[in-house]
């Protein structure tokens, strides 16, 4: 859900990608399938549904890293707080999951959280809040 303001914009993978991951920012690695793919777990979605669908590593980027880009967001302030809340599955074969923050000044993308999964091969959610003064990606 991305939150700004009253305004809330559910994202999920149900027919494509949402408008917060342009389908051009759909890096190699990153597949759209649900729990009946055959690709192995998760065999289902964060609330047990196995055709619903969610984007998932593929089984050949176990070595590297693969990136997902929202679309700019405007600034931030007292009246529109950016919170966005995501589910999220680490398998055992995995590393590490990161969500960053490149505001437009900057070529840096600073890391806003993170997570390595010590609870492996479950669901978790996940809740982040971010201030910018700027425009930013995340």
């Amino acid at each position: 859900c991305f939150n700004s303001g009253s305004s809330c914009e559910k994202c999920d993978f149900e027919t494509d990608l949402c408008k917060a991951l342009p389908e051009l920012n759909l890096q190699p690695g990153w597949v759209r399938r649900n729990g009946r793919s055959g690709m192995g777990p998760p065999y289902s979605d964060h609330s047990g549904n196995d055709s619903a669908y969610f984007l998932s590593l593929s089984s050949e980027m176990r070595s590297s890293s693969a990136t997902l880009r929202t679309n700019v967001f405007l600034p931030t302030d007292e009246e529109h707080i950016c919170q966005i809340t995501f589910h999220y599955w680490i398998s055992q074969m995995s590393g590490t999951l990161m969500v960053g923050l490149q505001k437009h000044s900057k070529d840096t993308i600073t890391n806003v959280w993170q997570d390595s999964g010590e609870l492996q091969n479950q669901w978790k959610a996940n809740t982040i809040t971010i201030n910018s003064t700027e425009n930013y990606e995340v």
